[in-house]
């Protein structure tokens, strides 16, 4: 059509562009401080591309300038490093009785962390909607009052999300189908950045990925420790979710009981885990609220540190059902890390020496001579953090900030994939 075709030439060199942009974006990142030399061998970029591409950073404050350095042969080196006060990523979780919302700078920097009482499973979905637009626009607003521009929004929902940001179903919300992602920006009226939904335990695996202790590895299952049981599933360094995005329900996975198989949800839950070390206590079929779980589990650790063989035996039982479930987890996906997250980090002094003792003799895979199962340090913002770094990466992906970049030079080309 006349007036609205697009020469596809130019559109290339922009592409490339904006690729090569978000390259030496990550590379600083890995890399910081870094020289422009550093980059140009880390990439492959050619010294001339990766000068031009740093002053476009410069400018568009994603990257600043530290000094030299003199502890290098030849000249001293300008050092670059991410601006981290230049914009910020939002994350925001969904739980069925609070919103958790943070922050993070470009260098994953906390900007701020707040958590709100928010009865989700008694609201209706437009009632959540309006509850979470809120909290993002004065997470918003503060965000810009500091100076910074916001890179984008991700809210992780506690159940299964399909990539169009739809809820298909969230059993502790009581949603079925419903259209998250498109009320939310209908209620943020325009927000004129990206606004991303995405299910809370692959978003907790991104933020292992990006912040954890075992950042960077390209391996990792991620389990989700309260009242359910999911993973978040990384592969090679990329997100599985899935053909339907469905992937990762390990609550389903069936494990030998004493009556028969189980779920292991049923079994292996945070929330099972507290009532299998609590034997004592009468049952109670009702969902624990955060406030509950987190008294109850208090009151086990306790128990546990004071040597109560009930509480031990317990927990002993519950990190045996765990692992069975675990060791199938590490057959199918050869993972090199398996995270114990959420209300499992205050466990994990009990439950992990059984749970890496049973896939030593469990799991088809050699003896990586480590432990296969480790304990989250990222608390119970994990799932928040993970959506702020989901917005991360997809600027070092090429959605970079700050409209679209001018012509990349004739001379400057692709790179090869840059990991």
């Amino acid at each position: 059509m006349i007036g609205n075709s697009r020469d596809p030439n130019k559109a290339d060199v922009a592409d490339v562009r904006a690729t090569n942009l978000a390259v030496v974006l990550r590379c600083v990142r890995e890399r910081s401080p870094c020289s422009r030399a550093d980059v140009a061998a880390a990439t492959g970029l050619n010294k001339t591309t990766v000068s031009s591409l740093v002053s476009e950073l410069l400018r568009r404050r994603l990257l600043r300038e530290t000094g030299t350095t003199g502890n290098r042969v030849g000249r001293p080196a300008v050092m670059l490093t991410l601006d981290g006060a230049s914009c910020a990523a939002i994350g925001i979780e969904v739980g069925a009785d609070s919103l958790t919302a943070v922050a993070v700078d470009l260098a994953g920097r906390p900007v701020l962390s707040w958590r709100r009482a928010f009865p989700g499973a008694a609201s209706s979905p437009p009632r959540a909607v309006t509850a979470v637009a809120a909290l993002a626009r004065r997470v918003i607003t503060r965000t810009e009052r500091d100076g910074r521009q916001v890179l984008g929004l991700a809210v992780a929902l506690p159940g299964l999300v399909d990539a169009d940001g739809r809820a298909r179903l969230v059993p502790s919300l009581g949603w079925r189908d419903v259209d998250f992602a498109a009320g939310l920006v209908d209620a943020l009226r325009g927000p004129g950045f990206p606004v991303e939904i995405g299910n809370d335990a692959d978003f907790a695996v991104l933020a292992e990925h990006r912040f954890g202790p075992h950042a960077g590895t390209a391996d990792l299952v991620y389990l989700t420790g309260g009242v359910g049981l999911g993973a978040g599933l990384l592969l090679d360094g990329a997100l599985r979710r899935g053909h339907t995005g469905h992937s990762g329900e390990a609550g389903r996975i069936r494990v030998p009981a004493a009556e028969g198989d189980a779920r292991l949800e049923e079994l292996a839950s945070a929330a099972a885990v507290v009532r299998r070390a609590s034997p004592g206590e009468p049952a109670d079929d009702a969902r624990p609220s955060r406030a509950e779980l987190e008294l109850r589990i208090g009151e086990v650790v306790a128990r546990a540190r004071a040597g109560d063989p009930a509480t031990l035996s317990g927990l002993a039982a519950a990190a045996r059902d765990l692992a069975a479930g675990v060791a199938v987890l590490v057959d199918v996906l050869d993972p090199r890390r398996v995270v114990l997250g959420g209300y499992y980090a205050d466990l994990a002094p009990w439950l992990l020496p059984v749970v890496n003792g049973e896939l030593a003799g469990r799991a088809i895979a050699p003896d990586p001579g480590e432990p296969i199962a480790v304990a989250s340090a990222l608390g119970l913002d994990a799932p928040a953090l993970g959506a702020a770094a989901r917005i991360l990466d997809a600027v070092e992906s090429g959605r970079l900030p700050d409209g679209g970049a001018p012509p990349a030079p004739a001379a400057e080309r692709a790179v090869p994939r840059y990991r």
